[in-house]
């Protein structure tokens, strides 16, 4: 077992402890936002894992107001950023105001120093606006002149992002995607969600409010104990297999060859697990599964592949693929 290995019956009943407050959070989200429970999963395994999320989908489907029905339960300092095409570095992360009184330069902070950044529409931002925010995202600091500052903790961005074939977005680049968990595809609503939707919904004063049912000392001590969930050696080879597997998939399907242009970064290896972890740990359970792993590939490398023209040609998408390998590569 792991270094930090435990009595599993002890880390059973403190995991058990620990994560009572998932049901909570999920019960009062589920106040405002009707069905999206994968989505809401997700945002949680971003939460206990302390990374950052990608939401996909078309505009209407509640990654907004998912977002802030979780920063709500919460209690944390909450800012939403819309991304447009004019948007400058300054307006995100801040700038140095000159007093003239004193002849000296202060720094004026940006609005993403706060716990929970809703970056809404990252993909319509220019390069140096998603660049500014590619340093806030992995050193988890801001350079204002020549002093750095440390953003606050916890620090958590959830980006949504519309398709790119819409008119007016930028593609982003693989260095700022890498540095996202998990990218989460938000589906349409089942019909029977939609109805309740609508009924919930078409109001002059529908619900958007929740109220914090968590305190962040619970957070981080529910991150404390994802490093004891145990990953057994064979599971751990697994993880490395199937990343491994998009940089080499002439090894498991020839097919597969002409399709990827570049596989997954070891970084993809270090989230799956790590994800993993956070799934179990949600469940309740001192240990990961082979489900876990499989339920978590799509999110955690779907952002992570570039396919090759004929597979853009044949309308091939990075699902397919992942699909593909999830089926070729033996489990555990």
């Amino acid at each position: 077992m792991d270094a930090r290995a435990t009595d599993p019956q002890q880390l059973s009943e403190r995991i058990a402890h620990s994560s009572a407050w998932v049901g909570s959070v999920k019960e009062e989200i589920s106040r405002v936002l009707v069905g999206q429970h994968e989505l809401v999963d997700r945002l949680l395994i971003g939460l206990l894992c302390n990374g950052h999320i990608l939401l996909e989908g078309m505009p209407g489907l509640a990654k907004t107001l998912s977002v802030k029905a979780l920063a709500g339960t919460l209690n944390l300092d909450f800012a939403r950023l819309q991304f447009t095409p004019d948007l400058l570095p300054s307006d995100l992360v801040g700038t140095m105001i000159y007093n003239p009184n004193e002849q000296t330069f202060a720094p004026k902070l940006g609005p993403i120093f706060a716990n929970v950044i809703l970056a809404d529409e990252i993909n319509r931002a220019p390069a140096k606006v998603q660049s500014a925010l590619l340093e806030a995202m992995q050193e988890r600091q801001v350079t204002l002149g020549e002093t750095s500052y440390s953003l606050p903790t916890p620090f958590l961005v959830l980006a949504t992002q519309n398709p790119i074939d819409q008119e007016g977005t930028y593609q982003l680049p693989e260095a700022q995607l890498d540095r996202f968990l998990l990218k989460v595809a938000v589906s349409y609503p089942e019909r029977d969600e939609e109805l309740l939707i609508m009924d919930r919904m078409a109001s002059t004063s529908p619900p958007k409010e929740t109220k914090q049912v968590v305190q962040a000392e619970s957070i981080q001590a529910s991150r404390d104990l994802l490093d004891d969930i145990y990953i057994d050696h064979t599971l751990r080879e697994y993880i490395v297999d199937l990343v491994s597997a998009t940089r080499y998939p002439a090894k498991i399907d020839t097919r597969l060859k002409t399709l990827l242009r570049s596989g997954a970064s070891p970084r993809a290896s270090i989230n799956l697990a790590l994800a993993s972890r956070a799934r179990a740990f949600m469940e309740g359970r001192s240990f990961v599964t082979p489900q876990d792993i499989k339920i978590l590939a799509r999110d955690v490398l779907r952002h992570r592949i570039l396919l090759s023209y004929e597979a853009e040609a044949e309308d091939i998408n990075p699902e397919m693929i992942i699909e593909r390998i999830l089926s070729k590569v033996p489990v555990p």
